[in-house]
């Protein structure tokens, strides 16, 4: 049985030198007829036509959202499914084969796809932000699938039934972060289920340094400050100080355990997981929406990978 058209949808923002890298990495993908792949130039310098061939580059320099970008590719296209991947993961050749080697089941609005850490990573010589990301699988799919009431899937790397991706209204275009759990969050409430297809994985990058990590909590935070805000119950606040003492403690009782025990991989852990939790709590204190701006005006900012 032949699998369902898909229209693939990958964002960008990030240096100019990227985009055309991260095109020839999605040309690889093996298409069926009906198939489309489309990168969204989300660069707020984004060229106004868009860029023909395979895959196509369409410009969306108006709001710098992954949910306004992925809204502005999806609508290009028609077929059943929509694939969303970021920029910074890389897919097998097959990956949309894979996604459906079992049909999903009539009332699954989303597929979602493994997620794993890129090669290197499993290095001692690997940056520490690399390591950390890898020893403690912070982009796999159970971080937050395992989350109960309030699960939801990462639309780094999922598949959506575009009928229920156009009945509860896509993605809010607004939101800097969390934009993936609200989406999974209205298509529970609309009666949609989610499915696991960890053998449509794709290879994530993570950022290279601590620095890097720490911005990209902050912005989490700031999502997850949303969300409990929107969804009650969702992602409760810490109190101060007490989140920090609790922070202190642990780490410091992890980290001598790993002195014990020689572990340096425990140690790293021990040191930049207090970090990452109290980051992503003081993110929280951040604004998690974007105005769009008027058309025709161009502003400077600095680009930054997705």
């Amino acid at each position: 049985m032949p699998r369902p058209a898909v229209d693939v949808v990958v964002p960008y923002l990030g240096p100019p030198a990227g985009l055309a890298e991260l095109a020839g990495r999605v040309a690889r993908l093996r298409l069926a007829p009906g198939d489309t792949v489309t990168v969204v130039d989300n660069r707020p310098d984004a060229p106004s036509p868009a860029l023909t061939g395979e895959p196509r580059v369409v410009p969306a320099p108006e709001l710098q959202t992954p949910g306004f970008a992925r809204n502005k590719g999806a609508a290009t296209g028609e077929a059943e499914w929509l694939v969303f991947l970021d920029a910074d993961t890389e897919a097998p050749e097959d990956l949309l084969d894979r996604y459906f080697a079992d049909p999903p089941r009539p009332r699954t609005a989303l597929l979602a796809g493994g997620i794993v850490d890129g090669p290197g990573t499993h290095e001692r010589r690997a940056p520490p932000a690399v390591r950390w990301a890898r020893l403690t699988h912070s982009m796999g799919q159970d971080t937050t699938l395992g989350l109960g009431r309030w699960a939801f899937a990462q639309t780094a790397n999922c598949a959506v039934r575009r009928e229920a991706f156009a009945a509860v209204g896509g993605f809010r275009e607004e939101l800097r972060a969390c934009e993936d759990a609200d989406l999974c969050y209205r298509l529970e409430a609309a009666g949609w289920a989610v499915e696991r297809r960890e053998g449509a994985r794709v290879v994530h990058a993570s950022r290279r340094t601590l620095r890097g990590l720490l911005d990209q909590q902050l912005v989490h935070g700031a999502g997850i400050g949303w969300l409990e805000r929107e969804y009650p119950g969702a992602a409760p606040p810490h109190r101060w100080p007490g989140f920090l003492m609790w922070g202190l403690r642990t780490g410091a009782a992890e980290l001598a355990r790993a002195v014990r025990t020689r572990d340096r991989d425990a140690a790293l852990v021990a040191l930049v997981n207090p970090l990452v939790a109290w980051t992503r709590e003081l993110g929280r204190r951040r604004s998690n929406t974007r105005t769009r701006r008027r058309t025709g005006t161009r502003r400077r900012t600095r680009t930054r990978r997705r």
